[in-house]
């Protein structure tokens, strides 16, 4: 959904493109960038040790005037789970084509960082407002060996009680809420039900029994979220003569994912004609949960992550 703002704002498509990265000053392939996906690959680049990832940028903008004073584009490299964020300001070559660069800050990164664009002007005299910004982001993924866009699920601490999402008051007991109804499914995490959970949660440094509760919660957090995407997913299956149909969004992902975990020994094809049709009709889709959830569990690792916390609290007991 577009934000609507209160002023003109530019009309037509703002575009951003990755034209290299460097690693400590030394350039990489361009195989390690997607323009396609808009993703640039930065693990197992040949070094273990890294501090500053450069990414080349190039960007276009409508060429159109409006009442605007000091228009200035500027990329924003950001990430949810460390709430790292980096504005830089790209120069301007030419009538709306601007160049320049943005740091990844390795240090600063946990997963996957969202590298977007904003254009920003006075306006009324009023400075730094936003009058155009990209409709697709690109993702620096230090988890990607190649530039392959993977599922994303994003992640907001928000206070469920008194923060400015309504919708969520009433649900101000729970610890975290997954919430698939728009384009990307996101994870809620409640900052008034336990504050000291999120403390945890993301802590750099922590002893060995808080990284094991860090875990255990990543991976029950994860198992939620499966659930809920796969239920929404199957829900939202159009159908052509009977046939259900995959999507091409995110929630055919998650089919491919986890369908042959919930009715194993079944060709795709059939396994999500059985579960479509157990949806719809509701006759034995409860007898389905027991599948999802194991499919659930199985991509988000939770026998793993307990076996690991269980040795962890085991071990400490020991020293004890």
């Amino acid at each position: 959904m577009k934000q609507v703002f209160p002023y003109k704002t530019l009309f037509g498509d703002v575009e951003l493109e990755v034209t290299s990265v460097a690693v400590d000053g030394d350039e990489l392939p361009y195989t390690r960038i997607s323009t396609t996906d808009r993703v640039v690959a930065l693990h197992s680049i040949g070094r273990d040790r890294w501090e500053i990832a450069t990414l080349g940028l190039r960007a276009t903008t409508p060429q159109e005037q409006g009442p605007w004073e000091d228009v200035r584009c500027v990329a924003v490299l950001t990430e949810s789970a460390t709430n790292a964020r980096r504005a830089v300001p790209l120069t301007k070559i030419g009538e709306g084509s601007w160049t320049g660069s943005i740091d990844f800050v390795r240090s600063k990164h946990v997963h996957r960082a969202t590298l977007s664009l904003a254009i920003v002007a006075t306006v009324d005299g009023v400075p730094g407002r936003i009058i155009g910004s990209t409709e697709k982001n690109w993702y620096a993924d230090l988890h990607a060996a190649t530039p392959r866009r993977r599922q994303q699920v994003e992640i907001e601490k928000i206070d469920f009680q008194n923060g400015p999402q309504e919708w969520l008051r009433q649900y101000q007991d729970a610890p975290w809420i997954i919430d698939t109804t728009g384009t990307t499914p996101k994870v809620y995490l409640n900052t008034s039900a336990i504050p000291e959970l999120i403390e945890v949660l993301y802590a750099k440094g922590a002893t060995p029994e808080e990284r094991a509760l860090r875990d255990t919660t990543s991976a029950h957090i994860a198992h939620d979220a499966w659930v809920a995407m796969f239920e929404s997913a199957i829900s939202s299956l159009e159908v052509d003569e009977g046939t259900p149909l995959l999507p091409d969004d995110w929630r055919k992902n998650v089919i491919q994912s986890m369908l042959p975990n919930v009715l194993p020994g079944r060709t795709f094809s059939d396994a999500l004609y059985e579960v479509h049709k157990r949806q719809q009709d509701g006759y034995g889709w409860s007898e389905l949960q027991t599948g999802i959830h194991y499919a659930a569990a199985k991509r988000s690792r939770v026998t793993r992550r307990l076996t690991d916390a269980v040795r962890t609290v085991k071990a400490e007991r020991g020293t004890r």
